[in-house]
Parts: C-alpha cells; sequence; structure tokens
C-alpha cells in the first residue's frame, strides 16, 4: 500500500474523474483545493507513471488496486 497520502488521493482524484477529464485537470483540481501545489502535483504524477501506478494517462491494474483502497479509506 501506498503510504505517501498524497499519491494515494492522487489516485483517487483520477479513478473518480468526469469523463474526457485529462490527469492535468486532475492535478490542478487538486492542486486549487490546497491539497498540494501544482509543482508536487506533477512531481507526484512522475513518480506515480515510474512506480507503474499510471500507464499512458490511465490508472494501471496496480493504481486501480490501490486507488480502490483509498477510496474505501477515505469513506470511513
Amino acid at each position: 500500500m501506498l503510504d505517501d497520502i498524497n499519491k494515494r488521493v492522487f489516485l483517487l482524484g483520477i479513478l473518480t474523474r468526469e469523463p474526457g477529464e485529462s490527469i492535468r485537470e486532475v492535478t490542478l483540481s487538486l492542486a486549487n483545493t490546497g491539497m498540494f501545489t501544482l509543482k508536487e502535483g506533477k512531481k507526484i504524477r512522475k513518480e506515480l507513471e515510474a512506480e507503474g501506478y499510471i500507464v499512458e494517462g490511465e490508472l494501471s491494474v496496480k493504481g486501480m488496486i490501490e486507488a480502490k483502497k483509498a477510496e474505501e479509506e477515505f469513506r470511513l
């Protein structure tokens, strides 16, 4: 499981994004909420891509599993 809450929130943001919404738009939305800065969001995205959670702008199976875990965690 990912330890970084920002990464989990980012994955959850991708999971719950609107149809047609890009990862860039998700990053901007999260940055606008104050979750992190835009620069930090870009770094998180690159890290998640390097770790195999995001592939070609979509959640990988690994990313989907972690996003679902985050969804359950934040639902409590």
